[in-house]
């Protein structure tokens, strides 16, 4: 066995000798609060988190600031935007209600997490509460709120996130289609996959695709 692994408390305890600050733990509350609210309605992005019979799953949400309501201090909602339609989060929360949120605000480097749980809805005027470009959402999530704090900026400070000089030019990395084709590329049992066209067409499609 390697003796450098950490594989108990106790040697998590002696990796990391010295104990949270007060302030690391006095930030976490059980609610959504005035301050904690100002933030959210700030966050165009958050980065979801859930569990399922089929493992975990990960998945970004954005849209305008302010997309996530603060329904009151212990409740959020979450209009369900059009994605990909794998409904991995939803399926997940079907069998696990625990989720896990990560906010950012473009500019700012303290993070915001929230973890609690949540239900879906798909109540006609909840959600035709959140329509958009004439089209609602197919459900929207209920969250009932566990616990809420900020995340120090140390991580966003050491990446330099929103420093414009340091993004990436997209066209250094391999494209949607490029990944696409490789990958059914690998497949005999799919078709051959045109990746330029599926690029050519992907820009006006994200676009149709919005809401």
């Amino acid at each position: 066995m390697n003796r450098h692994r950490i594989a108990s408390l106790d040697d998590l305890a002696r990796a990391y000798p010295n104990p949270a600050p007060p302030a690391a733990m006095h930030k976490e509350i059980d609610h959504v609060d005035e301050s904690y609210a100002a933030l959210i309605a700030a966050s165009p992005f958050f980065v979801l988190a859930t569990v399922g019979p089929g493992g975990l799953d990960c998945s970004p949400r954005g849209d305008m600031p302010g997309f996530v309501t603060v329904r009151d201090a212990k409740t959020l909602l979450i209009p369900d935007r059009k994605g990909n339609n794998r409904l991995d989060s939803l399926r997940n929360i079907l069998f696990d209600d625990r989720i896990g949120m990560l906010f950012l605000i473009p500019g700012c480097g303290e993070t915001l997490r929230v973890n609690g749980r949540a239900e879906l809805s798909c109540d006609p005027e909840l959600c035709a509460s959140f329509e958009m470009a004439s089209k609602p959402p197919a459900s929207v999530m209920i969250v009932h709120v566990e616990a809420v704090y900020f995340q120090c900026s140390r991580a966003v400070v050491r990446a330099e996130l929103w420093n414009p000089e340091r993004h990436v030019e997209r066209t250094s990395l391999p494209s949607a289609g490029t990944i696409l084709r490789e990958i059914t590329a690998r497949n005999a049992a799919v078709e051959t996959f045109d990746g330029e066209a599926y690029d050519r067409a992907l820009p006006e499609r994200v676009k149709a695709t919005l809401y």
